[in-house]
């Protein structure tokens, strides 16, 4: 979601934050308070799962503004009732200006609600995610945005490990961003304020 090659434009901060996030607020916040934090809960995994799908092609600040609206339309994200979404619940969401109005992408939300309620119900979905993330975060110490990866080994493997569940729109790079975003790996700058070797 975060990594150089995705984000079109960076502006330098003076406070040292990664500069993916500029000076717009709801990104400053983002930044500070969500991505890279360990997320474990298997429904909010489900959601930043969907959401980075929903990103392909976009911008991440188009996906965060929208976020309030995506939550509304997808019942929270609360797998169970998106698995049971149906055919007139496409055309409600296709029908939403508050989303992205993608078909392939709404029936992927659906497609991957009814494979995460598989996986929550054999081994959990976070289980299965931070196994193939290694079990705890893994630390980077970039220096600066070119040396961030697109992707990864791991993201690879969570890419295909999903696809063969049933999920879409999770390619390598899409997953590497969701394991940014969900703290599986630290991608702050060494020089930001949120990475951990600042922190005390």
């Amino acid at each position: 979601m975060m990594n150089n090659r995705r984000v079109a434009a960076m502006i330098p901060d003076p406070t040292g934050r990664c500069p993916w996030c500029g000076t717009d607020p709801l990104y400053v916040a983002y930044h500070d308070a969500e991505w890279g934090v360990p997320e474990h809960d298997s429904r909010a995994l489900f959601e930043k799962l969907v959401l980075d799908g929903f990103q392909a092609d976009l911008s991440w600040i188009t996906i965060l503004r929208k976020r309030p609206a995506f939550r509304a339309a997808f019942a929270g994200f609360d797998p169970a009732a998106v698995a049971r979404f149906t055919d007139t619940d496409v055309a409600r969401l296709l029908a939403d200006p508050g989303i992205v109005r993608h078909r392939g992408k709404i029936e992927a939300a659906i497609r991957g609600a009814r494979a995460w309620e598989r996986i929550e119900a054999r081994q959990g979905f976070a289980a299965l995610l931070w196994d193939i993330a290694g079990g705890a975060p893994q630390v980077n110490r970039f220096a600066s945005p070119a040396e961030v990866p697109a992707e990864t080994a791991t993201s690879r493997q969570m890419s295909r490990v999903l696809r063969a569940e049933g999920f879409w729109f999770c390619g390598p790079v899409i997953t590497y961003a969701f394991m940014q975003a969900t703290g599986m790996v630290n991608d702050h700058l060494t020089g930001c304020p949120r990475h951990p070797d600042r922190q005390a």
